[in-house]
């Protein structure tokens, strides 16, 4: 149980521009830095590339609307609607997920985002789904809106900038992971950075509660220790 309060205690930082591993995706990242109301940005790119982080922290950064898989499916139907729209930003991830019924609030929310886009209800608009926009299977009006604007292909992070923010998040710790822990780490654990650089963090805790190194055998103890 203490073990298992170990990682329990201390989730992950919730997702920001600044703890994103930009690795090859620096503009991507500093068009949603410079993102104002009446721009759009689409990103693209397979699972793990942080498209999710990306929407998520943009969101949260400008205090607008996250709409994901799991979110209410009319809400996008109540903003693409309403008399009037308050949001600075909106942003739909996974956009390949939409039924017909979320494709035709995405296309009405388009619509809008471009109507008002020199008014005072401006909004920015930023959606992620995994293919480019002309080899989404949306209904065709929507796919041809999805390339209006700004769109970023993100690019996966290489082993070499994997182990490098390891390092870096360890050395922010005060820690120095030995070679055998990040190989073992990058080849046998969640890829996706967020979790990685959790478990950095939880492995620092752990070898201060149980007084050893860090070594390989403590992170499998660790890892032992927090399943079921």
């Amino acid at each position: 149980m203490a073990q298992q309060l170990i990682l329990d205690l201390h989730p992950a930082p919730p997702p920001s521009l600044d703890n994103f591993v930009v690795g090859r995706n620096a503009a991507a990242l500093d068009a949603l830095r410079q993102c104002e109301r009446g721009r759009a940005i689409y990103l693209w790119g397979p699972n793990g590339v942080g498209r999710s982080h990306l929407l998520q922290a943009v969101s949260a950064s400008h205090e607008g609307y996250f709409h994901s898989a799991g979110s209410d499916p009319e809400s996008l139907h109540r903003i693409a609607t309403a008399d009037t729209l308050n949001l600075p930003l909106v942003a739909v991830d996974d956009v390949q997920l939409l039924d017909a019924a979320g494709q035709a609030a995405l296309f009405a929310l388009y619509n809008r985002w471009r109507e008002s886009a020199a008014t005072r209800q401006a909004f920015a608009l930023i959606l992620a789904g995994d293919r480019s926009p002309m080899a989404m299977e949306v209904r065709e009006d929507l796919r041809t809106r999805l390339g209006w604007d700004l769109v970023f292909r993100l690019e996966q992070l290489s082993d070499a900038e994997r182990a490098e923010a390891l390092c870096r998040r360890a050395a922010q710790r005060g820690l120095e992971l030995s070679p055998d822990v990040i190989s073992w780490l990058l080849t046998h654990h969640d890829r996706d950075m967020s979790r990685l650089t959790a478990l950095v963090d939880a492995l620092d805790r752990y070898s201060l509660a149980r007084h050893r190194a860090i070594t390989l055998p403590l992170l499998k103890d660790l890892l032992a220790s927090s399943q079921p």
